[in-house]
């Protein structure tokens, strides 16, 4: 799912800055669509040092090995998509209002505009789904989105920390294969770390 479409700005991104990228950017393809077999195997050589991070790694690239993928296919459509709804409903505006198409979408529409993001037309997503929204922290956080110092942080403060951690603590409790507990479990642990990052620099 690709939601938003941004420009590409020159300039060096800090390593730091670079690796929190390529994990928003994880996250964000996993929740967008099931991985397709490129994305699978790469996930199967994943490993990680004894920190929590590292562990959250290992055991997806674990999963990953042991992953059938039309299973988690399956997997994905019940969690997500589902006949009429999925188990979890995953835009910001329901986990925070309990009903989709509220306040916080707009808030998050008002945000793209002034970011100069630009809705895929051919996306029927709402814009407040975490996919897009994860999506944008990759992009904020590599400098592909151009915007002042500070930006993502106030981003992320405004539109992913009041819930996102509820919400992958969700998908690790429901989901049916241990791909998709594993993605839960990583995305919990990364959105706490850049939460008490975050808390730090304020």
């Amino acid at each position: 799912m690709r939601e938003v479409t941004v420009n590409q700005g020159p300039g060096a991104v800090d390593e730091i800055d670079a690796l929190r990228a390529q994990e928003y950017d994880l996250l964000a393809a996993l929740l967008g669509r099931a991985p397709g077999p490129d994305l699978l195997a790469a996930l199967q050589a994943l490993d990680g040092d004894g920190s929590p991070l590292g562990q959250a790694h290992a055991a997806l690239g674990r999963a990953a090995r042991a992953a059938q993928a039309r299973e988690i296919g399956r997997d994905y459509f019940a969690l997500f998509v589902g006949v009429g709804r999925g188990l979890i409903m995953p835009y910001a505006s329901y986990y925070l209002t309990g009903f989709l198409n509220e306040r916080p979408l707009a808030r998050v529409r008002q945000d793209f505009a002034e970011l100069g993001i630009e809705r895929d037309p051919s996306s029927s997503e709402p814009e407040d789904h975490a996919a897009t929204l994860l999506e944008v922290m990759a992009n904020l956080s590599s400098g592909r989105l151009p915007a002042e110092a500070g930006t993502d942080h106030r981003f992320f403060e405004r539109h992913l920390k009041p819930w996102i951690g509820r919400f992958f603590t969700d998908v690790a409790a429901q989901a049916a294969t241990p791909f998709y507990r594993a993605v839960g479990e990583l995305g919990e642990v990364f959105t706490t770390i850049e939460a008490e990052a975050f808390a730090m620099e304020a």
